[in-house]
């Protein structure tokens, strides 16, 4: 009789765990596969130094990233993305690479034309390229789309953003994996003692940039893992986006601060799981 009651107080035990084991699963796949990936967070931050004349102190600068159009990311994502921008009323956009996930394989790329054209910034809209933009043989159709939506395209150059006779320096990379990037002729002939913000679509490029005059780098590319488990980190992270995952860094001695954007669409595989879609406002702060 002990026995018996035994074996089944086991097999209820075993079912039990079985099915909430099942559930568990199930709800882990419905979460990160429909749910966090549409959780947009738009996070704010206040960057200050002495190097930001005093006309720029106030000035708000979007940074977007990552949407990977057409790998689960759509142009009806891409107005919505839009409309939050726009909501927010930043002075300066600046898009951070991988706008089309395949550019061989999107059918109708002109579309996303008259949607980005639509992202208001009085000091102007800059992008520079990611490696999905140069993959997939998307060279010249990234160029087109953004050039048509109204974004300077900065490839190896740099441009002085200018409020009231002051300046400050916005220079972007060509992709450090598939462009053909040029770090001197980016930040070597901008004038010292300047406030300058450079775009770098990889992160781990840092560890070049940090050695020029910069104050801050703005890259994505790592999608901040895009799929963490608690405690341990990211299980995957790609090529030069292992060292800087997401979030600041203060990185050498002078030291130059680095923002690594989490960005907005997936590759690969369509989840996030606690690395939620971003856009990040950054306020600046003349010191």
């Amino acid at each position: 009789m002990n026995d018996q009651y035994t074996r089944r107080s086991f097999l209820k035990k075993a079912y039990r765990l079985t099915i909430g084991t099942t559930l568990t699963i199930l709800f882990g796949y419905t979460y990160a596969r429909f749910i966090e990936p549409k959780q947009l967070e738009v996070t704010e931050h206040s960057i200050r130094s002495s190097f930001i004349p005093e006309p720029f102190d106030g000035v708000k600068i979007l940074q977007f990233s990552d949407t990977h159009i057409g790998h689960y990311y759509d142009a009806r994502q891409l107005e919505q993305l839009v409309e939050t921008i726009n909501h927010l009323k930043p002075d300066l956009v600046l898009f951070t690479g991988d706008l089309i996930d395949a550019p061989d394989q999107y059918g109708h790329p002109e579309e996303l034309i008259p949607i980005l054209k639509k992202i208001v910034a009085p000091l102007g809209k800059f992008a520079i390229y990611g490696n999905h933009d140069h993959g997939g043989y998307g060279t010249e159709s990234y160029k087109i789309i953004m050039e048509l939506s109204d974004f300077q395209l900065l490839v190896n150059s740099y441009i002085p953003i200018t409020v009231k006779n002051s300046s400050i320096y916005l220079a972007g990379l060509d992709d450090y994996m598939l462009g053909r990037p040029d770090f001197e002729q980016t930040l070597g002939k901008i004038p010292e003692n300047s406030y300058t913000i450079f775009l770098a679509h990889e992160p781990d490029v840092a560890k070049v940039s940090h050695s020029y005059p910069v104050q801050l780098q703005l890259s994505g590319h790592s999608h901040g893992g895009q799929i963490q488990i608690p405690f341990i980190g990211p299980i995957v992270t790609p090529p030069y986006g292992t060292e800087y995952v997401e979030g600041f860094y203060s990185i050498g001695q002078k030291p130059l601060t680095l923002y690594v954007n989490r960005g907005l669409g997936t590759t690969r595989v369509p989840f996030r799981f606690f690395s939620k879609p971003e856009i990040s406002l950054f306020t600046l702060k003349a010191d």
